[in-house]
């Protein structure tokens, strides 16, 4: 099983999928159906757990929850540690996150340690979660993650918070120049906001360096503040935060 987890580790440099693959589904099978001893068990748990990286790799969310479902069971406060531990159950974190299974979310944190909880690889989901809760999206948009792992799951979750503000703003204004509304939504560039609108607002109008909105068919929304609203709300949270 060692060595099966050293190979892992080589196709997991070189990204090779399909190889890795086929020693996967056999670290499966042992774990399913043979009897292992503490230690090959925790090396068939190891193993799996680079198998959570090749799924995150491979962008294949749906492997990534099955791989995590099948090592959950042998995580525990009293289970041998794994180099990855850890790692997988932070990545869960941001799975859960960002499809929005909160009671999950928090069911897992309740199994931790509170040296555990405090790691930069469980503290990140848990602080990215009470962002998302008390609407600090400014904050959201500059985080920068703790592994390269969790940079799938963090882009995921700035598309939401900007698909947010993007409601906002088409309540809020009747018009923008592209410059204003790439710095409202934190992109770097006009051109990240126009591809951004490309993508996603194919109903945004844009005549020279002006988008503009189209009406939002509700009642009093052109009563709804414009940017200042907007810079309220997020400055009244933030200092709400600092004394909490």
């Amino acid at each position: 099983m060692n060595s099966i987890g050293q190979q892992l580790e080589s196709y997991l440099a070189s990204g090779n999928q399909e190889e890795a693959k086929t020693l996967l589904n056999q670290v499966k099978l042992a774990l399913l159906t043979q009897p292992l001893d503490v230690n090959e068990q925790a090396q068939a748990v190891a193993a799996l757990e680079i198998g959570v990286l090749l799924a995150i790799q491979a962008e294949d969310l749906d492997l990534f929850g099955r791989t995590v479902a099948l090592i959950q069971p042998y995580y525990s406060k009293n289970s041998p540690t794994t180099p990855r531990r850890l790692l997988v159950i932070g990545l869960h974190l941001m799975h859960l996150l960002v499809e929005n299974r909160l009671s999950e979310f928090h069911s897992q944190l309740e199994l931790l340690t509170e040296e555990e909880a405090v790691t930069p690889f469980i503290s990140f989901p848990v602080g990215l979660e009470r962002q998302l809760m008390v609407g600090i999206y400014d904050e959201i948009l500059a985080v920068k993650a703790p592994d390269a792992s969790y940079q799938i799951f963090l882009d995921l979750t700035v598309q939401t918070v900007r698909d947010a503000i993007a409601d906002c703003m088409e309540v809020s204004y009747e018009s923008l120049t592209t410059k204003q509304a790439a710095e409202i939504m934190k992109f770097d560039s006009t051109q990240e906001l126009l591809e951004y609108v490309q993508e996603s607002r194919d109903d945004w109008i844009l005549q020279g360096d002006v988008l503009t909105f189209q009406p939002v068919a509700s009642s009093g929304a052109q009563d709804i503040p414009s940017m200042e609203w907007i810079e309220q709300s997020l400055t009244y949270a933030t200092e709400m935060e600092r004394i909490v």
